[in-house]
């Protein structure tokens, strides 16, 4: 049965020696001071003992046959890291004591030792032992409130990254409804540039801040007067002015969200072309946020395969034929590549999903004209505000 330490128990002290005389004066100078004592001849004998009965402190000879004193310290410290060691050393093995202390023991004494002295060591040996506990019961208590703190911190990140989640997708499904042929247009282009982005070889993070870029691309047309961005008919060169003005006020409205700075780079170069012919910058190539690069060619699938007042939609086939016709121009050809691997097949079946997922859960999504202008106007303003064009 291991040994308990209580208040009313005697300290127990192991000692080790290869001279059975020294270990029987050692123990009986020790017992007429108050302490229990257990010995052993060697080292080997002394690790069993330390086994069963876990002594809080060791008096051990250093040159003893077979396992010497540095081994049976060095065992100490492995396998009974909270045992003190006091270390016996002749009058000749000083430099050894002393490289005892780098090793791990509390102190070491002269053979053969005065009373005296080997009291003071044992008091301050068991007196270090007393405060390495506690340090290490405080570290553990520590550690357990650090793992508390972060458990209860990961659930409230958690917690307000759903908020910023639903904020933004109450924001996007309201301007979707305004414009009433793109219902849950943000939200496929979402599952479509995830899944290109996934061919190459995007994840974490980068995959997450990718999908909010997708999801909000469009939402710098709030600011586009409601004549211009639901105008039946074919826009004007001034309405076109307007309409084109929405990468910039999209940027502007979440540029300074910290968490969506990267997704605002995505917003602001949304419209932006391969070849150096989109807007507002007038970027080229890898200058344009890879993210941007892959959203361009869900946006252009989405588009192509949903209905619009002025057309009806096109066939999968014809989009990605479209879609590969464009490579090198409008498109990187990287992405258009991955986009080409996922297959027709692949990109009907991400459509279909969303229009079960919808049908099974249509409150989470659909509402009338009021409902989604609710929504709008709480997004709203949980976004700074854009000033007025």
């Amino acid at each position: 049965m291991a040994f308990v330490e209580t208040l009313a128990a005697p300290t127990r002290i192991l000692i080790v020696d290869d001279d059975a005389s020294v270990r029987d004066v050692i123990s009986v100078l020790l017992q007429e001071e108050g302490y229990e004592c257990r010995t052993a001849a060697g080292a080997e004998e002394a690790l069993d003992i330390a086994a069963q009965e876990a002594p809080p402190l060791v008096i051990s000879d250093m040159k003893m046959p077979g396992r010497d004193g540095i081994w049976l310290l060095e065992a100490f410290r492995e396998r009974h890291p909270e045992t003190a060691v006091v270390m016996l050393t002749g009058y000749g093995d000083t430099e050894a004591a002393v490289d005892c202390l780098r090793r791990g023991a509390v102190d070491y004494l002269l053979k053969p030792p005065k009373l005296t002295d080997l009291i003071r060591a044992i008091e301050r040996a068991l007196a270090k032992r007393r405060i390495e506990l506690a340090r290490k019961r405080y570290q553990k208590k520590l550690e357990r409130k650090v793992r508390d703190r972060t458990a209860e911190l990961r659930s409230a990140f958690k917690d307000i990254a759903q908020t910023y989640q639903n904020t933004l997708l109450a924001l996007v499904a309201a301007l979707d409804a305004r414009e009433h042929e793109t219902s849950d247009h943000s939200q496929r282009v979402v599952k479509y540039t995830t899944a290109i982005a996934e061919r190459l070889s995007l994840q974490g993070p980068d995959l997450e801040e990718l999908g909010r870029g997708a999801l909000l691309h469009d939402i710098g047309k709030i600011g586009v007067p409601d004549a211009v961005l639901l105008k039946p008919g074919k826009l004007t060169p001034a309405e076109w002015g307007e309409m084109r003005k929405h990468p910039d006020t999209g940027h502007q409205m979440i540029q300074s969200i910290p968490f969506l700075a990267t997704p605002a780079t995505i917003v602001l170069s949304h419209q932006e072309r391969f070849d150096g012919g989109g807007y507002p910058r007038k970027l080229r190539g890898e200058e344009i946020h890879i993210g941007a690069r892959i959203f361009a060619v869900a946006d252009t699938l989405d588009a192509m395969t949903s209905d619009r007042p002025y057309r009806k939609a096109t066939s999968f086939e014809n989009a990605m034929a479209e879609v590969q016709r464009c490579s090198g121009s409008q498109f990187d050809p990287e992405v258009v590549r991955a986009f080409v691997d996922i297959g027709v097949d692949g990109l009907r079946k991400i459509r279909l999903d969303m229009a079960l997922a919808r049908a099974r859960a249509p409150q989470a999504i659909a509402g009338d004209a009021d409902e989604a202008e609710a929504k709008f106007d709480a997004a709203l303003d949980a976004l700074p505000k854009v000033a007025q064009r």
